[in-house]
This record gives structure tokens, C-alpha cells and sequence, in this order.
């Protein structure tokens, strides 16, 4: 195992940097809480260089999703839900289809309270991000029929929640 050189870290940063920022980006909407969660990536993979082999840009975009995950969760805890603001943004005159989106971020967060983290990140790998079932796998360490399983289990019991809601 060698040890990261300033280097090997400049270079690293360079090339992996940008795809890390808009990883980032794209998941947390907030460019300060962005910028922390990148830093957050190069800590993270600095940090475990005695288990790492071979820098991949696959280990730095699975690192920054599961750092933003972790955010966007630990920020959800900290705040807990508004309900003056969401109460306030329903009642407002909004057409049915942003009233269908807030709706179904709800019901988003209902999906994956309490569940394997793995499943919200199989979740956003493959539906938000378009990964084949193939790239999903490759990305969290998995088997594609492991994959498949997780994804069936997360669409079944989604379709339990909204059974129940109606």
C-alpha cells in the first residue's frame, strides 16, 4: 500500500474534481453544502487509502452520492419536516401536477424512512441518474439479481404505501 504523495493529490483532485462538484451539485441543490460534501469525497478516499488499490472515477462518483445521501439525510433529522411550509405550499394554488410532485416527494420519504441506505442509493443510481441494472450493480458492489431484488422490493412496497393511502 503506498501513501498518497501531495502529488498523487493535486492529480487526483484535477482529474476527478469537476465529475466530484457536480455529482454534488446535481444531488444537493446548494453550492456551499457542494463544495463541503466534495471535500468531504477526498477526505473520505484519502483516508482509506490503505484499503484502496486503484483510484477509479467509479469510487469517486459512488463516494460523492453516498456523501450527499448522508447529508441530505442528516439535514432531514437536524431540521425535521416543515409542516407549516408544506401545509402552506399545498393549500396554495398550484395546479395538480407540481401538487403530484410534492405528493410524491412525501411519499418519497416515506419510502426509504428506516430502510437500508443502499436502497435510496440503487434508487437514485438507477432511476435519477438512468444506470442500467448492470451499471447499478457495478457502482454498489452488488449482483445485478441483487440489484433487481432491491428495486422490486422498493416498487412493491411503494405500491403497499399508496394502496394504503388510498
Amino acid at each position: 500500500m503506498k501513501n498518497i504523495s501531495n502529488a498523487d493529490f493535486s492529480e487526483l483532485y484535477r482529474k476527478y474534481g469537476p465529475m466530484v462538484l457536480r455529482r454534488c451539485r446535481a444531488l444537493l441543490k446548494d453550492e456551499e453544502k457542494a463544495l463541503d460534501a466534495m471535500q468531504d469525497v477526498f477526505v473520505r478516499i484519502i483516508e482509506s487509502e490503505c484499503k484502496i488499490k486503484e483510484v477509479c472515477s467509479s469510487l469517486f462518483y459512488v463516494t460523492a452520492t453516498r456523501i450527499c445521501l448522508n447529508k441530505i439525510r442528516s439535514d432531514k433529522l437536524r431540521s425535521g419536516p416543515d409542516f407549516d411550509l408544506i401545509s402552506e405550499t399545498i393549500a396554495d394554488d398550484f395546479s395538480e401536477t407540481e401538487r403530484e410532485k410534492i405528493e410524491a416527494g412525501m411519499i418519497l420519504e416515506n419510502i426509504f424512512a428506516g430502510r437500508d441506505k443502499k436502497d435510496s442509493l440503487i434508487a437514485v443510481l438507477h432511476f435519477v441518474d438512468g444506470l442500467t441494472l448492470e451499471e447499478t450493480a457495478e457502482q454498489v458492489g452488488m449482483s445485478v439479481s441483487g440489484v433487481r431484488k432491491r428495486i422490486s422490493e422498493l416498487k412493491n412496497y411503494s405500491r403497499k404505501l399508496m394502496q394504503a393511502k388510498a
